[in-house]
């Protein structure tokens, strides 16, 4: 027996601050743990290395990247400036706790960010997700494909 699944879309809007300016878009992946630069992530090729990180052996390059937020040392924006510099950063990154050395990291990293969400961004987009970062705006358009 087989079962037609009809596709659905729902887009929806979130409004935020912006951190670096620009615009991407591309498929989200997100986590509800902050991310550790140094010993947490693989700069050569975007992914997560912290063993027991919820996103382990997953890649953040060519993604939305959504995330609480930084954890460890200062070394955080030199591991996130060297993911740009070998091609597998982030295409844009939205999180909740601005810190300097997330703020860093965002502007070395150099692709759009934005925080302080008017919804909180880990709670309502989901991995999977298509979304468009637009932080001279200061909007974040998101569409979900659902299968119905």
């Amino acid at each position: 027996m087989t079962t037609n699944l009809a596709a659905t879309e729902e887009t929806f809007v979130i409004k935020g601050r912006k951190v670096v300016g620009g615009r991407s878009e591309g498929e989200a992946l997100v986590t509800t743990d902050t991310i550790s630069g140094w010993g947490g992530i693989n700069e050569r090729d975007g992914s997560i290395i912290e063993r027991l990180h919820e996103l382990h052996g997953q890649s953040f390059a060519d993604k939305v990247l959504i995330f609480p937020g930084a954890k460890g040392s200062s070394g955080w924006s030199a591991f996130f400036h060297m993911t740009r510099l070998n091609g597998v950063a982030p295409k844009a990154m939205i999180f909740n706790r601005m810190t300097t050395k997330i703020a860093l990291g965002a502007v070395v990293t150099r692709v759009p960010a934005m925080t302080e969400c008017d919804t909180d961004p880990i709670e309502t987009i989901r991995t999977g997700d298509w979304v468009v970062v637009d932080a001279d705006a200061g909007i974040i358009t998101v569409t979900r494909r659902s299968e119905s």
